[in-house]
């Protein structure tokens, strides 16, 4: 025996096994630093297989041996080469205590326990605040709905969906390929077909070209394009099939490049330059939706931190290895969020009446980029010695992308979340990088 963890979540036995039963689950359990991702989920804990890929091209295939709900199901690994090198069967055990339900994993292997605690207790947290999050949603007037998500497969929209799915939520992913599962529909972005919403209750269009890269002509014009045509397109068909919701992505663009020491909240005007502009007429774009009297949303994010994508994934290699620093003197405005909480966000937007308009999916408390590096650093206990110079950033980005992304100093705040009382799993910067990047004290 390897490793035996264990804790205690506070949701019922029924609760907690239904919910690891669930499409996306395996999604909301892998550990967001460690290069693993999904190639495919079990279809079922009784007999299913999982496909996990890891680097070097080699895939990690576990099936699904035993299955005694609501308290056991096992997997074990059964894919080559790594089976005739590595044993691994894991055990995933649940049990009534008081209220909760204690969860315990138990793993035999020869992998060191000490190299998988980490990934394991961020299992715990992740679950539990999962079904913390989920149950004061049902209390608030989530109930099941049909969502329709474009943009599922990237960095937010993987996310978005698996914790909407574990939530008991029905999700249609619309891709722009030929659909491949009973839960895809083709989507035309520019002549969206007519039956595409059928029985949809909401819409989350996370759909855009990355703005990440240097700002070209071309790449100025595959953001832009990538997002008005298609979202008013998505917006006029909403109107017309009395979709009630349209949950749209923006960001906080919107405010300019530079606004100083000026708190942004959503009553602030907009700034100028590019992003200003494009996100200006992008979430104009959105208007034919709430002129029908549906209940639109722009969630206007800031900086996501996630180590599997962002500015983060960027920055965690470089501080890992002793490299990191503060972007020229350090003094411009991050208003970041952690991935959780942005999700967290986008579910309240489909469920709470009482948000419209433009939703700030900013923390409460901004920081500025010299306390950003130095926390990033404090948390991979390494050195943030060398400052990176203004010039760095426009090799990568060209002038404007700098500026406008490197360099962009907003400091926002959000204040449609504050008065809908609101509650962020990671208010304060360190425990989200902590959690976000394993690096939590373990009892």
């Amino acid at each position: 025996m390897s490793l035996i963890f264990s804790s205690v979540v506070a949701a019922p036995l029924d609760e907690v096994f239904a919910w690891h039963a669930r499409p996306g689950a395996i999604h909301r359990l892998t550990p967001p630093w460690q290069p693993v991702g999904v190639v495919r989920e079990a279809s079922t804990l009784d007999g299913g297989r999982a496909v996990l890929g890891l680097p070097l091209g080699l895939r990690w295939g576990a099936r699904h041996t035993e299955f005694a709900p609501p308290h056991r199901f096992v997997d074990e690994l059964d894919s080559a080469p790594l089976r005739w090198a590595l044993k691994w069967r894991h055990s995933h055990e649940f049990a009534a205590e008081g209220d909760g339900t204690r969860m315990t994993d138990r793993v035999e292997t020869p992998v060191p326990a000490a190299l998988l605690r980490s990934m394991f207790a961020y299992r715990h947290r992740q679950l539990a605040a999962d079904l913390a999050a989920q149950s004061a949603a049902r209390e608030a007037g989530d109930r099941p709905l049909t969502v329709a998500i474009t943009g599922a497969g990237g960095f937010v929209g993987t996310a978005l969906w698996s914790f909407l799915s574990t939530a008991g939520h029905d999700v249609v992913k619309l891709v722009r390929r030929a659909p491949a599962a009973p839960d895809e529909r083709r989507w035309d972005p520019d002549r969206p077909a007519a039956d595409l919403l059928a029985g949809v209750d909401a819409v989350v269009h996370l759909a855009g070209e990355s703005i990440a890269g240097r700002f070209t002509e071309a790449h100025r014009h595959a953001i832009r394009s990538s997002r008005i045509g298609p979202t008013r397109a998505l917006a006029d068909l909403a109107a017309a099939t009395g979709v009630p919701v349209f949950v749209s992505a923006s960001a906080i663009g919107f405010y300019g490049a530079d606004r100083g020491d000026e708190e942004l909240t959503e009553d602030s005007e907009r700034g100028e330059g590019f992003l200003a502009d494009v996100v200006a007429d992008w979430e104009a774009a959105t208007a034919p939706a709430a002129a029908a009297g549906v209940r639109v949303v722009n969630v206007r994010t800031g900086l996501v931190q996630s180590p599997a994508g962002g500015t983060l994934r960027l920055f965690h290699p470089l501080f890992a290895a002793g490299l990191g620093g503060r972007l020229g003197d350090g003094r411009m405005w991050q208003s970041w969020i952690g991935m959780d909480d942005l999700v967290d966000v986008y579910h309240r937007a489909l469920y709470d009446g009482g948000l419209s308009g433009p939703v700030n999916a900013v923390a409460p408390r901004a920081v500025r980029n010299i306390e950003y590096t130095a926390t990033l650093a404090k948390v991979l206990r390494r050195p943030a010695l060398l400052p990176v110079p203004s010039f760095g950033p426009k090799l990568l980005l060209g002038e404007q992308g700098a500026r406008e992304l490197a360099e962009a100093n907003q400091l926002v705040r959000p204040a449609a979340l504050a008065k809908a009382g609101h509650r962020f799993r990671h208010p304060e910067l360190e425990p989200a990088l902590r959690h976000l990047l394993g690096r939590v004290s373990q009892p």
